[in-house]
C-alpha cells in the first residue's frame, strides 16, 4: 500500500490518455496541492504539459493549440466553473478528471454545457488527499470539530477524502472505531454508507484476510502533538513549517534569494529520502559527509578543458553537479537554521523536560524543572505554554499539583488566557489510559535505554498509536474499546491496515508506522489524518498572545 504511488499513477494516466501534443493542466486550489507533492513541475514538463492554470482564474488566454487536462474536486463551485469554461472553451479539447465521485446530475449539466463538443473524456480518479509520504496522507483540514462534535460542513469532506484513499488503494475494508469518540463512530457510519451506496466501485478482488480501517480520535493522545520530535522531517515541520513539501525560509537571517522557499520531497531528493527518519545528531554527520562528497566532485577552478573529450565530460557531468550543488545548499541551509533555533530556544533542555513529563512519574522533579524553564527568559512563549500543557495533562489529578502557580508564570510571560488542555484531552475525555503508572522494572529499562545514546533522552516517548497497533496486529485490541461496525469481525491477524486520526496525525506517529512496516512481515499500514500536526497547527499564533486552548483545539 503506497499512497504516493497511487496518486502518481492517476496523474500519469490522465496525461497519457490525452495523447501526444502540448497540454495545459487545469486545477483548483486543492488539486494543485495534491499534484505538487508527488510531481515536480520539471517532471510534468517532460510529459508535454507546458502550462499550469487554476480553473477559477479569470485571466486565462485562449490557446486553441493546447489540450486541457482538468483535474478537479467535484465541488459545486468547480462544476460551475467548468460549465462556464465549456460554454466558452479556451482550449481545443478537454479531458476531465474528478478526484472523487461526481453525481449523475452534475455530469448531465456538464454535457448540456458542452455545446461545441470539446469534451473527449470524463473520469473519476480518486486522488482526493495529500500523499505526504508513501505510508502517510493528510486531508489538509483544520478546525474539524465544534466542541466534541463534527463541524457540520467538515464531516462530508472527511468522508470523501477517506473514501478516496480506500478507492485509490483498492480496499473495501472492515471498519473499527474508537468507542469513546462519537466523532469516530459518525465517520465510520458515514464511510459505511458510501461503501454501501457505491458498492460497484468497491467491488475489488477479495483477499483471504479483509483489509481493516481503524478510525481514532486525537483526543485519546493529546500528548504526542505537544512534544518536540527530533527526526529530520518532524523537526522541519515543527520549527520551520512544512506545507505541501514547501518550507518558507524568507525569515532566516541572511538568506539568499534562491533559498527563500525550498522544496523537500523524498520522491526527488535522495538525501532527504535517506534521512527522513534519522535523528538530529545523525543528520549533522550526514550533512558533513554530503558536503565532503560534493567537494570531491566539484569541478576545480583550473580544470583543464584541452580536448573535446574533456569538454564533453564536463558538460555531461554539469547537470548532476548543478543538482548536487542545489541539494547541498538547501540542506545545509535548513539544518543550519534548525541548529540556530534549537540553540536560541534551548530546545535540548526543553525537550528533555518534555520527555520527563510524558514518560516518567517524578512529580517533585517535574515541577522543579518546569518552573525553572518558565523562569528562563530564553525559553520562548510557545515552549513555555507547551510545558504547562504537558504538566496539566500529566498531573491534572495530582494532590500536590502546582498548575495555578505555573499559570501565573505564564501570565508573567504575557500569556493572558487560561484555558486548560485537560478540557480537550484530560482523563475525563480520553478513552484509554494514556499515562500508565511506571513501575521499577520499566524505569530501569528506560534508564539503560537512555545510556545507549544521548539521543535516546529526547526520544523516550512512544505515541499511544504504537501500543494500539501492536495490540491490533496481535489480535488483542479490545472490541469493548474499538468495536467493529456491523456484526462481522476479523478472525485472522490483519494484513492491510488503514489508520485515520480525526484531529490530525504527527510525524512521530508516521515514524511508528514506518518502523512497524519494516519490522512486521506481512503487515502493511498506512496512516492518515485530517491534518499533520505541529504545535502551531490550529492557527497562526500571535507572538504576543498564545492560549493553551488555541494550541490544542482541533
Amino acid at each position: 500500500m503506497n499512497v504516493t504511488l497511487a496518486v502518481k499513477q492517476y496523474i500519469s494516466k490522465m496525461i497519457e490518455s490525452s495523447g501526444p501534443g502540448m497540454k495545459v493542466l487545469l486545477m483548483d486550489k486543492e488539486t494543485t496541492s495534491i499534484v505538487s507533492v508527488v510531481y515536480t513541475q520539471s517532471e510534468i514538463l517532460q510529459k508535454e504539459v507546458y502550462l499550469f492554470e487554476r480553473i477559477d482564474s479569470q485571466n486565462r488566454d485562449n490557446m486553441k493549440h493546447l489540450k486541457a487536462i482538468c483535474f478537479l474536486r467535484p465541488s459545486k463551485e468547480n462544476v460551475e466553473h467548468l460549465i462556464q469554461e465549456l460554454r466558452r472553451p479556451k482550449y481545443s479539447v478537454y479531458f476531465i478528471y474528478f478526484s472523487n465521485v461526481i453525481s449523475k446530475s452534475e455530469i448531465k449539466a456538464l454535457a448540456e454545457a458542452d455545446e461545441q463538443e470539446v469534451v473527449a473524456e470524463v473520469q473519476e480518479y480518486y486522488g482526493d488527499f495529500i500523499a505526504v509520504n508513501p505510508h502517510l496522507f493528510s486531508l489538509n483540514l483544520q478546525g474539524v470539530s465544534r466542541g466534541r462534535s463534527w463541524e457540520p460542513s467538515i464531516l462530508p469532506r472527511v468522508t470523501q477524502g477517506l473514501t478516496s484513499v480506500l478507492l485509490a488503494l483498492k480496499k473495501c475494508p472492515m471498519i473499527r472505531y474508537q468507542l469513546s469518540s462519537d466523532m469516530s463512530k459518525r465517520l465510520a457510519e458515514s464511510i459505511k454508507q458510501i461503501i454501501t451506496k457505491e458498492y460497484e466501485l468497491f467491488d475489488f478482488r477479495k483477499t483471504e484476510v479483509p483489509p481493516l480501517l481503524l478510525i481514532l480520535d486525537r483526543s485519546d493522545d493529546a500528548i504526542t502533538p505537544l512534544l518536540n520530535q527530533w527526526t529530520y522531517q518532524a523537526m522541519v515541520h515543527e520549527l520551520l513549517g512544512l506545507n505541501n513539501n514547501r518550507i518558507d525560509l524568507s525569515g532566516v537571517p541572511g538568506i539568499s534569494k534562491d533559498l527563500r522557499e525550498v522544496v523537500l520531497s523524498a520522491e526527488n531528493d535522495e538525501f532527504y529520502a535517506n534521512n527522513l527518519y534519522l535523528n538530529f545528531g545523525e543528520i549533522g554527520t550526514n550533512i558533513k559527509n554530503l558536503m565532503e562528497d560534493f567537494q570531491k566532485k566539484k569541478p576545480k577552478d583550473k580544470q583543464k578543458l584541452e580536448s573535446i573529450s574533456d569538454m564533453k565530460a564536463f558538460v555531461d557531468n554539469y547537470p548532476q553537479f548543478k543538482k548536487m550543488s542545489g541539494t547541498v545548499s538547501k540542506h545545509v541551509t535548513v539544518v543550519g537554521e534548525l541548529s540556530r533555533l534549537v540553540s536560541e530556544r534551548q530546545l535540548m533542555e526543553v525537550s528533555e523536560v518534555e520527555q520527563e513529563l510524558a514518560c516518567q512519574s517524578d512529580h517533585s522533579s517535574a515541577q522543579q524543572n518546569v518552573r525553572r524553564l518558565l523562569q528562563n527568559p530564553r525559553v520562548s512563549e510557545i515552549d513555555a505554554v507547551r510545558l504547562v500543557m504537558l504538566y496539566a495533562l500529566r498531573y491534572e489529578k495530582h494532590s500536590s499539583s502546582i498548575l495555578p502557580s505555573l499559570l501565573e508564570e505564564l501570565n508573567r510571560k504575557g500569556v493572558s488566557e487560561r484555558h486548560l488542555v485537560v478540557e480537550y484531552g484530560g482523563k475525563r475525555i480520553r478513552g484509554s489510559d494514556l499515562i500508565a503508572p511506571t513501575d521499577a522494572v520499566a524505569i530501569t529499562k528506560q534508564f539503560f535505554k537512555g545510556l545507549k545514546g544521548v539521543e535516546n533522552v529526547y526520544a523516550q516517548h512512544q505515541p499511544l498509536l504504537h501500543d494500539t497497533l501492536d495490540q491490533l496486529i496481535k489480535g488483542r485490541l479490545k472490541d469493548s474499546q474499538f468495536p467493529y461496525l456491523g456484526p462481522s469481525s476479523l478472525r485472522d491477524r490483519p494484513q492491510d491496515i488503514i489508520v485515520f486520526i480525526i484531529g490530525g496525525a504527527t510525524y512521530e506517529e508516521a515514524l511508528t508506522v514506518y518502523n512497524l512496516n519494516r519490522t512486521m512481515p506481512g503487515v502493511r499500514i498506512v496512516l492518515g489524518g485530517t491534518t499533520i500536526h505541529n504545535t502551531k497547527s490550529k492557527d497562526a499564533l500571535n507572538s504576543s498572545k498564545v492560549t493553551v486552548k488555541t494550541l490544542i483545539m482541533l
